[in-house]
């Protein structure tokens, strides 16, 4: 069903048709360039005016065009910067466009339209150096305040071998050192009197309640939260930039260290988004064994979440119990994959092997196993009066602040929304699967546990149902992008060989479009958008992950709460610091 077809008459008659023009994508998805002078009306208009607003910034993110080739029914751009929008009433998405010059890369910050801009605005400026005016502190967010350049940009160097030896001398240190004090009157933070003021404590960047490099500063009155500042980028790795030197194939491994609990559900998006551009139709029986696979690894998630939440909140057994249920359920992904927390096992077009021979009693072992466990863990730890105590009320957000700041997946379904990419978009074979939406009322701490103690029952009911149905059939596409040539053909034919030779050490040439696709991952909704320039390696590849903007909403959801809620509410979030910083 159609639920944007009257964007683009309203757009025109609003703002006139020489403002709005549209540009066809391999995803279909509704695409409009708009000029800078007139991005933050537009934008506002869909916010705030249409019918069934899109009330969800999803994504913000800019495209460095200098070098890129085929751009049919686009304006000329140095750069571009791409609003992605969301509808939940409309279940839509719309992309916004608007076309930068390299001698004025400024444009209006959108942060009074969307909090959720904030940070995203800081990661288009650090990446790519685009300035946004207005906005509330804008600084470098993932690389180092002593950076030199931006590194998204198409000139900046993606490789050790283009840079110099790596130095470190004493005074360097002392320059980094400096730069990384906390100073809070950049914050707005300022002395409440002669008499009194608020004390600035340093939590972190090494902190178990930090589940990894992060760094939170926070102003205290007593022990009281007051503010909080996150503080992140220590886990940056430039995933985006291997991205766009790494051919299709061969980035498919560094998906998995993005959300490197969630395994083969890193991989999802990603080669449904290249499938999308290349026109790849997957085979039914890859379908169905992709789906059972991040269902598993959506149980493996959930599982460490599990017991290091509650070792947070102060008991420690938990947290053996569910280790070891997880490795339970790794030695069936070893047992399928050959690797375990990164097997980096589907391909595009398919998965990389067939089931190997008893393939259906390990999943049917794990699924009767774990249910009773899972019953265990419910009435030793939801059903405790200390576990209700330290997350009951704590860390509430209400549904209309949850979609303001872009939350998804079970946190968002722990405002009472029952919102799940599986139900409302199905994709690779969801709608043949019965499952229900677990969601809760209070959106607080207890609640997000709530929700996924019975996404975990879900997903094995989902297991279940992919045993029993599971098609016969190829496990890989036959389409020339995702499989080589026959080996007969191959010995026969030197067109066939030569084609063989080039998709195999270079990789397949995917036609030139962009394309955005977007799963249902453990801790929240995961995109990629790829632009191909027909080219065998992405010219650019943007994540979208769930974490980055979940943290970003830690001084909302603390503020008020004691030093020791905010462990709780990080804990509650399930984050991990490689799926914020990439």
């Amino acid at each position: 069903m159609d639920n944007t077809s009257d964007i683009l008459p309203e757009l025109t008659r609003r703002f006139g048709e020489a403002e709005v023009s549209d540009q066809p994508t391999r995803d279909g998805l509704p695409t409009f360039w708009v000029p800078k002078e007139s991005v933050t009306d537009v934008l506002r208009f869909l916010k705030e005016e249409i019918p069934k607003p899109f009330r969800t910034l999803y994504d913000l993110t800019a495209i460095d065009e200098r070098l890129r080739e085929k751009r049919p029914a686009q304006p000329p751009a140095a750069y571009t910067l791409v609003y992605h929008l969301l509808s939940h009433d409309r279940n839509a998405d719309l992309r916004i466009k608007t076309a930068l010059t390299e001698k004025d890369l400024n444009a209006p910050s959108v942060c009074p339209l969307w909090p959720a801009a904030n940070w995203y605005e800081c990661e288009v400026w650090d990446m790519f150096g685009i300035r946004f005016t207005d906005h509330p502190h804008l600084r470098r967010i993932l690389m180092p305040p002593t950076w030199k350049g931006h590194p998204l940009r198409k000139d900046h160097p993606a490789r050790a071998t283009e840079l110099g030896p790596f130095l470190f001398p004493e005074e360097k240190e002392e320059t980094e050192e400096r730069a990384l004090q906390f100073r809070p009157e950049d914050w707005g933070m300022r002395k409440k009197g002669a008499q009194r003021d608020l004390m600035i404590l340093n939590l972190g960047p090494q902190h178990p309640g930090t589940h990894g490099p992060m760094r939170i500063v926070l102003e205290l009155d007593g022990e009281v939260i007051c503010d909080a500042v996150p503080d992140i980028g220590y886990h940056h790795r430039g995933a985006e930039k291997m991205g766009e030197r790494q051919s299709w194939h061969t980035f498919i491994p560094y998906t998995d260290r993005i959300d490197y609990l969630s395994g083969v559900m890193n991989n999802f998006p990603y080669v449904m988004a290249v499938e999308t551009l290349g026109g790849i139709e997957v085979p039914p029986r890859a379908q169905m064994i992709r789906i059972m696979m991040a269902e598993l690894f959506r149980i493996i998630s959930h599982l460490v979440w599990f017991g290091t939440f509650v070792l947070d909140v102060g008991a420690i057994s938990p947290v053996f119990y569910t280790f070891n249920d997880r490795e339970r359920a790794l030695r069936v992904v070893e047992a399928i994959c050959g690797g375990r927390m990164h097997p980096e096992w589907f391909r595009i077009g398919g998965v990389a092997q067939d089931l190997p021979r008893g393939w259906e009693n390990l999943f049917r072992d794990f699924v009767a196993y774990l249910p009773k466990r899972l019953n265990e863990y419910e009435k030793m730890i939801m059903g405790n009066s200390l576990f209700k105590g330290r997350t009951k009320g704590v860390g509430a957000v209400s549904l209309s602040e949850a979609i303001a700041w872009g939350m998804t997946g079970p946190n968002l379904r722990a405002c009472g929304f029952a919102w799940d990419y599986r139900k409302v978009r199905p994709y690779s074979g969801y709608d043949q699967i019965q499952f229900d939406i677990p969601t809760a009322v209070d959106g607080d701490c207890y609640s997000r546990a709530a929700v996924r103690v019975e996404e975990m029952r879900q997903s094995l009911r989902i297991i279940e149902q992919c045993v029993e149905k599971m098609p016969d059939g190829p496990y890989m596409s036959s389409h020339p992008l995702a499989a080589p040539p026959r080996r007969k053909e191959m010995l026969e034919d030197i067109e066939t060989l030569i084609n063989h030779f080039l998709g195999m050490s270079w990789g397949p040439v995917i036609p030139a479009g962009e394309a955005a696709c977007g799963i249902e991952a453990p801790k929240g909704n995961v995109s990629y958008y790829l632009i191909s320039d027909g080219n065998t390696c992405s010219y650019r590849t943007r994540i979208r992950t769930p974490s980055f903007a979940h943290i970003q909403m830690v001084p909302l959801l603390s503020k008020g709460h004691m030093i020791a809620d905010l462990v709780a509410i990080l804990g509650s979030i399930d984050f991990v610091l490689a799926d914020v910083d990439r």
